[in-house]
């Protein structure tokens, strides 16, 4: 399962005054960042320790959704 295929979404919080990154998929996992590069960054980084801990911890891992190719 590719790690990168999960859907990510990127939104600017006022009340955070920073942006917030959410997999979609799994749930709890976002991270924050100071600039939308940044929340990128961090969201992968926390996707990656997601499906690491579910897998040592035996959970069930979500599939990615499936994605629509956009020209």
């Amino acid at each position: 399962m590719k790690e990168d295929n999960y859907t990510i979404t990127i939104f600017w919080s006022d009340e955070d005054y920073a942006y917030i990154a959410v997999a979609e998929e799994l749930e709890g996992c976002s991270a924050w960042g100071e600039t939308y590069e940044d929340a990128l960054r961090e969201v992968r980084q926390a996707i990656k320790l997601w499906l690491e801990v579910a897998r040592e911890k035996g959970f069930r891992v979500p599939e990615p959704k499936p994605h629509r190719r956009v020209a």
